[in-house]
């Protein structure tokens, strides 16, 4: 039997007592200890180990007050780089009271309930550090406040300086200082953003992190996570040890993602190695440092289903993990530039970016360059190559890999669909009805020139965009992709009665601009060609038109056939 796939499975003690397949990322604890950062903030996408990475901290570092759970923890590393490293890493295991503290659930309409949320997760952390209330060496004023913590009964004030308390009395108890691990720190951060309670979360996670991280005695050393470094004056107020290791950092770059060898070594275990090409095309494309990096939510997806079946096509796992919100708003928010920026990055091109590594949620919309290098740090573009200019630093950004193009198209569809059916549309149908050609051509191109195209998968682009207006009408009943005659009409439009009217819409995409009205007219030909009218004749309909219409990025050609 093989190992089973880990999805969605982020405790570190469960992959590793349930027999999960894990690829060893332990080396992360060797590279922390060297570097002796006090306070380090990893910032990666969303869905590429970090909550893992920290679980794995934790069962390393953690003294549990138990020695038996000790014992248990050591063993869960049996196996693992970090014990080949030598008694100066491994001699660290079990040494630390921890608090592990996870942000990510905050996610509520309002401020008071995300706060409730966050509230409890720190009453919860206290009651898994209960065993400090057996100890003389703690005061009963002590006790009674870790008391009215744990069980949510504190004032709301004690929470945003709960952290620093509780590692107090750890070093009281213990007489050791406390290691912090807090996931997901910008979650209710980007929640609150698109709720609208921005400030007044910023302001509970500023105390929070103040008291935890600046002004507490009893801290050993911190390790915090995110998929965006907001601003030090937004957040990290005076922290001046904050190491903020993000994607552009050379250190630490192989323990968030998995390396091509990582990947292939795992094909290769479950026998499915000849998938490898799609896999790259798919899921590779992140550049972290200078280290390749494929998104490894999205490859444990992928190889769960080619263990199933060998031909299973590729999906994008990953735009169903987390809202992309900040895809449609630039989308929908899009200026001329903006839109013919987004054109050529979802063609292949790249675009070139000034760094701005600390940005705040309400930055993005304030400049382009803020929201590409919000989408850069996010994980929606990637790093091509980089250059210094002007006492600058630049990235020449792209899009990473097929799955994330697919995010854009279809959000952009999405987009589009929603814009369609706010505009009203009667002239179009009406110049169909009268076989005016001119007219719907003329229509097309002004819409054309107003919204986000791409043309790499340009035929189901302008197959959206032409159904989505065509079902528009009320009059009309409208059909795409069905078979008829010897092959595929594209898009057929009939009233619902019989003796109404029906139209066979027939697309074709050219290469050249010069091809244009060839192929509109090539495109009407084939209607008749490959009789897609007959479906309608059996069904009993007597007026049948027909139109072919061609496309070329922002141009269209439209050719009138003859009524039936």
């Amino acid at each position: 039997m093989k190992k089973a796939l880990p999805i969605g499975v982020d405790n570190f003690e469960k992959i590793r007592n349930q027999g999960y397949y894990y690829i060893d990322k332990t080396m992360l604890i060797k590279e922390l200890l060297d570097l002796k950062g006090e306070v380090n903030l990893f910032t990666r996408p969303r869905r590429f180990g970090k909550t893992l990475n920290l679980s794995m901290l934790r069962y390393f570092f953690e003294d549990t007050g138990n020695a038996e759970k000790n014992i248990r923890n050591r063993a869960l590393f049996q196996g693992m780089k970090i014990m080949e490293a030598g008694e100066e890493y491994t001699g660290q295991m079990g040494t630390y009271p921890v608090i592990n503290l996870t942000l990510k659930s905050a996610k509520q309409a309002t401020f008071s309930s995300a706060h409730m949320k966050l509230k409890r997760e720190i009453s919860e952390e206290f009651k898994r550090h209960r065993y400090v209330l057996e100890s003389d060496a703690l005061e009963e004023d002590d006790k009674q406040r870790f008391r009215e913590i744990a069980s949510e009964k504190a004032e709301q004030d004690e929470y945003s300086g709960a952290l620093q308390f509780l590692s107090k009395c750890l070093y009281q108890v213990t007489g050791k200082n406390t290691v912090i691990l807090i996931d997901e720190y910008d979650v209710p951060l980007e929640n609150a953003y698109f709720r609208g309670y921005y400030e007044e979360m910023v302001d509970f996670i500023r105390a929070l992190f103040e008291s935890a991280l600046k002004t507490n005695d009893n801290l050993q050393f911190a390790v915090i996570t995110g998929c965006l470094r907001i601003s030090r004056e937004s957040i990290f107020t005076g922290l001046n040890h904050l190491r903020i290791i993000s994607v552009l950092d050379q250190q630490y770059s192989e323990h968030f993602g998995f390396t091509e060898a990582e990947v292939m070594q795992m094909m290769a275990y479950y026998a499915v190695e000849s998938r490898f090409p799609t896999m790259k095309e798919w899921y590779d494309g992140y550049t972290f440092g200078t280290t390749e990096v494929y998104n490894p939510w999205s490859v444990i997806n992928y190889m769960y289903d080619l263990i199933a079946s060998l031909n299973a096509f590729p999906r994008p796992y990953w735009v169903n993990t987390s809202s992309n919100d900040i895809i449609r708003d630039m989308i929908a928010g899009a200026d001329r530039e903006m839109q013919m920026q987004i054109e050529g990055l979802l063609s292949g091109g790249t675009l070139d970016v000034q760094v701005h590594e600390e940005v705040t949620y309400g930055d993005m919309h304030s400049r382009g360059e803020n929201l590409w290098n919000f989408l850069y740090f996010t994980g929606y573009l990637t790093k091509q190559s980089e250059y210094f200019k002007e006492a600058s630093v630049f990235l020449r950004v792209r899009i990473p890999n097929t799955e994330v193009k697919t995010i854009y198209q279809n959000t952009i569809l999405g987009w589009l669909r929603q814009r369609i059916e706010k505009q009203d549309f009667r002239d179009f149908h009406r110049a169909m009805e009268d076989g005016n050609a001119e007219k719907m051509e003329e229509i097309l191109n002004e819409q054309l020139f107003s919204t986000i195209s791409f043309y790499d998968s340009a035929e189901n682009f302008y197959h959206g965009f032409l159904a989505g207006i065509l079902s528009q009408s009320e009059n009309y009943l409208v059909k795409s992709n069905r078979e008829s005659g010897n092959g595929r009409n594209d898009i057929m439009v009939k009233s619902p009665s019989l003796r109404g009217r029906s139209f066979i819409l027939e697309l074709k995409v050219s290469k050249t601009i010069d091809e244009l009205e060839a192929d509109a007219e090539k495109a009407l030909q084939q209607i008749y060609d490959k009789k897609y009218m007959d479906e309608l004749r059996t069904e009993g309909y007597k007026k049948i038109e027909c139109y072919g219409i061609s496309f070329y990025r922002k141009d269209c050609g439209v050719r009138f056939g003859k009524r039936e």
